[in-house]
C-alpha cells in the first residue's frame, strides 16, 4: 500500500469535505432543503425538522476529490503498474466509486421528492430497487467485460468456494441488503457517519494486508470524508447526509469488500449494518405473526435504545465501539486466516 498517498487521500476528503459546510450549509438552508421527520418516529427528533439534508453532497465532492489526488500521487510516485492485475485493481478502484456515486444519486433523487413534495417518502419501495438492482447489474457487468470474471470467495482458514453464476445472485443480493441497511443506520446524528469511518479505516488496514494499493485510496477517502462530515453532523447536527449521502456510503461499504476480494470478511465487518437492518426485518414479520405486537421498542433497533432514555451520543459511541469489536475480528480473520 502506498502510505502517502493514502494519507493525502483522507487528508483531502476531511478538508474538502469540512470546508464545503461553510458554503454547503447556508446553500440548502436557502434552498430549503430541510429534514422531514416522520410523525412515527420518536417525538424529539421533531426538533430536527427543517436540518438542512442532502449533505451527503460535501462528503461525495470530498471523496472524488481526494480519490483524484491520491492516485495521482501514486501515480507518479510509480505505484500503479497497468499491466494485468495491476490494471485490474485500479479499475476496479474506479469502479468503486462510480458505484457509489450511482447509489448516491438514486439517494438524491429520493432527497428531491422528499424536500419538493415536503413529506418523508420519497422514491416508492419497488422504484429505488428497480433503480438499485440496474446499477447493481451494470457493476458486475462493467467488472466481467474487464475481465474480473472471479466467482470465489476466501473464508479465512477454510479455504476457497466457487459459486459459479450464483456469485452474481448472492451477491448482488447482499449488495442491496447492505446499502439499504447503510441508509437505515443513518438515523440519528453522527451515526452512520461514525460507524462508516470504522469501518473504512478497516478496510484501509486491510488493503494494506492484500496489497490493494487503490482500494485503499478509496477506503482513505472514504474514512477522511466521513470525518470531515462529521465536523457539521455529530450532535447536535447542522447538516444531515440524507438518502443521497448514506446511499453514497452504501455504495463504498460493498465496494471496498467485492473490490478486495474479501466478500465473507465484508460481511463480518458490517455487523452495526447488518445489526440494524435485521432488526427491521424481524419486527416486521413479528408484527404480521401476531397481529400487531412488536417485539422490539422501535426499529431500527438505535431507536429502541434512544427510548430506553440513551442520549445520541451514547448511542454513537456504543455503536462504533460495538462496530470497531466486529472490524477488529475482521482485521484478525484476514491477517491470520487469508495471508
Amino acid at each position: 500500500m502506498n502510505i502517502s498517498a493514502a494519507v493525502i487521500a483522507a487528508v483531502v476528503s476531511f478538508g474538502v469535505t469540512a470546508l464545503l459546510g461553510f458554503v454547503a450549509i447556508p446553500a440548502l438552508k436557502r434552498l430549503k432543503f430541510g429534514q422531514t421527520i416522520l410523525d412515527i418516529g420518536p417525538a424529539w427528533h421533531k426538533s430536527k425538522e427543517g436540518t438542512p439534508t442532502m449533505g451527503g453532497v460535501m462528503f461525495i465532492s470530498g471523496v472524488i476529490i481526494a480519490f483524484a489526488a491520491g492516485i495521482a500521487v501514486m501515480w507518479v510516485q510509480g505505484g500503479i503498474d497497468l499491466a494485468q492485475t495491476g490494471g485490474l485493481k485500479l479499475f476496479n478502484a474506479i469502479s468503486a466509486v462510480i458505484m457509489a456515486v450511482c447509489f448516491g444519486f438514486i439517494g438524491f433523487v429520493d432527497d428531491l421528492i422528499k424536500v419538493k413534495k415536503k413529506r418523508n417518502e420519497g422514491l416508492t419501495p419497488n422504484q429505488k430497487i428497480i433503480m438499485q438492482v440496474l446499477v447493481i447489474a451494470a457493476y458486475f457487468a462493467s467488472r466481467v467485460t474487464a475481465g474480473d470474471t472471479s466467482t470465489v470467495i476466501t473464508f479465512p482458514f477454510l479455504g476457497q468456494l466457487d459459486l459459479w453464476y450464483f456469485y452474481y445472485l448472492i451477491m448482488g443480493l447482499g449488495i442491496l441488503y447492505l446499502v439499504n441497511a447503510v441508509n437505515l443506520t443513518d438515523g440519528i446524528d453522527g451515526l452512520c457517519s461514525s460507524v462508516t469511518v470504522v469501518y473504512a479505516v478497516t478496510f484501509l488496514v486491510i488493503c494494506s494486508f492484500l496489497g490493494f494499493g487503490e482500494m485503499s485510496i478509496v477506503a482513505a477517502a472514504a474514512a477522511g470524508g466521513c470525518l470531515g462530515f462529521l465536523v457539521w453532523n455529530f450532535h447536535p447536527a447542522k447538516v444531515m447526509m440524507g438518502d443521497t449521502g448514506s446511499m453514497f456510503l452504501g455504495g463504498l461499504v460493498v465496494a471496498l469488500g467485492i473490490g478486495t476480494k474479501t466478500e465473507f470478511i465484508m460481511v463480518v465487518c458490517a455487523g452495526v449494518y447488518i445489526w440494524e437492518a435485521l432488526s427491521v426485518l424481524i419486527q416486521m414479520t413479528y408484527f404480521k405473526l401476531t397481529g400487531g405486537k412488536r417485539l422490539f421498542k422501535m426499529t431500527p433497533i438505535h431507536h429502541s435504545f434512544e427510548i430506553r432514555g440513551w442520549n445520541e451520543v451514547k448511542i454513537v459511541g456504543v455503536f462504533s465501539l460495538i462496530e470497531l469489536l466486529f472490524c477488529s475480528a475482521a482485521a484478525a480473520l484476514v491477517y491470520f486466516g487469508m495471508l
